[in-house]
């Protein structure tokens, strides 16, 4: 079962990179009692969007899609990022 915050990141990712794959995964429980505001989260996207772009340009695509989320919801995001035809190999 997916939480509010959960369902607003794929919702911003998908409307933004519309993405073949999207997979986010929770981390939170891993960082219980370090008073981190917001969750931990790793997001695997695979999306056409990241094509000719280099780590740092794809990771600042789904930071951009996210957006405010990282401010409050999100205190933590791994990012793994990759086009179609990098799957495919």
């Amino acid at each position: 079962m997916s939480t509010v915050r959960e369902q607003l990141i794929r919702q911003r990712v998908d409307e933004s990179l519309k993405p073949e794959t999207l997979e986010l995964i929770d981390d939170s429980h891993m960082h219980v009692g370090h008073g981190a505001k917001g969750g931990h989260y790793s997001i695997k996207v695979v999306s056409n969007a990241f094509e000719g772009k280099n780590m740092l340009q794809r990771h600042r695509l789904v930071y951009d899609a996210v957006g405010d989320l990282m401010t409050a919801e999100i205190h933590a995001l791994s990012i793994d990022a990759k086009t179609p035809a990098e799957i495919q190999t």
